[in-house]
């Protein structure tokens, strides 16, 4: 455990020494600095309101806020993507009150080093962190939480080779040796072998014998892409996949995350957007309302689709 609290705070560390570092080169050699940063955060809002409506229905307010930071260092031979993600959305409708529509906290880092300016081939290495800022609850049962910020958390760390395409806008990653940590740091859902964590041990009387554990560690094979396009005037087309799969549990059973993304630019702080988002770990058990009660059904494809227009802004430091 003080492992996993030591790379956290390592973690920590890493971004803010690195975002601060970034600043300062650029500060410092504004003419001529390897270093690049892009930022962008934006709102999307959707309003939905009736009165006196004879075909009926519920109105309805819901925002995301949403934003991405990018450093990016580089130079004939080597590269260096950093990729801060946030987000966080909620909705409100007429009787049932606040819920939570969206929530992510993600950073990507991967380390490049290639043996000459010409070849589009690195050897590379990965850091991938994800987890939540709130709790998320199976509505409309809000007393019990079926997820909590660090419960799960997920690091992956690995090496492997990555082909870079700028001309295609294709980024292609492969990693045979890749460490996937899960971190469940509620003692409640950790007893209840959520995430793919070992649970809880009780007696035939129901009485606890021994907690079930907050981490659970896997090594196996990573596979990432990323192509980003302008598929046609103003308007952007980004999809992101991971394909991941461990060595010593059930080989060949595959964790999918597809995210695809198109935005359409109204103009340079308007946007539009259509967001799908397909997720598949047999790991993470789907949790249902059956006669009243909270249970445990299994594993079930996961998908997520948005729509929305909002505001952007885009800035530099």
């Amino acid at each position: 455990m003080n492992m996993k609290k030591n790379l956290t705070l390592l973690l920590l560390f890493y971004s803010l020494f690195f975002y601060s570092q970034s600043i300062v080169t650029t500060r410092v050699n504004d003419t001529v600095t390897h270093w690049k940063s892009k930022n962008s955060i934006g709102i999307d809002l959707n309003e939905m309101a009736f009165m006196n409506w004879s075909a009926g229905g519920n109105s309805s307010v819901s925002g995301l806020l949403k934003g991405n930071f990018v450093r990016r260092y580089s130079d004939e031979k080597i590269k260096w993507n950093n990729e801060l993600i946030i987000r966080y959305g909620v909705n409100m409708q007429d009787g049932l009150g606040l819920r939570k529509t969206d929530d992510a906290l993600q950073f990507n880092s991967t380390f490049g080093h290639r043996k000459d300016s010409l070849s589009n081939w690195y050897t590379s290495a990965k850091l991938n962190f994800n987890t939540q800022f709130t709790d998320g609850y199976a509505y409309p049962n809000t007393e019990i939480a079926i997820s909590k910020p660090f419960a799960p958390a997920y690091f992956f760390l690995g090496i492997g080779t990555e082909y870079v395409n700028k001309d295609k806008k294709i980024v292609l990653y492969l990693s045979p040796l890749t460490s996937k940590s899960t971190l469940v740091l509620d003692q409640r859902l950790a007893d209840q072998g959520a995430f793919g964590v070992v649970k809880a041990v009780y007696d035939s009387n129901g009485n606890l014998l021994l907690h079930g554990r907050k981490s659970k560690n896997e090594l196996g094979v990573l596979v990432t892409a990323m192509h980003k396009k302008e598929v046609m005037k103003n308007v952007m087309l980004e999809n992101r996949l991971s394909l991941y799969s461990d060595y010593i549990n059930n080989f060949g059973n595959i964790d999918v995350d597809w995210q695809l993304q198109m935005d359409l630019l109204v103009n340079k702080y308007v946007k539009a957007n259509i967001g799908l988002h397909l997720l598949y770990d047999d790991d993470i058990k789907a949790k249902e309302q059956i006669n009243g009660e909270q249970v445990i059904v299994g594993p079930k494809l996961q998908l997520k689709q948005a729509l929305g227009v909002g505001f952007v802004y885009n800035f530099k430091v």
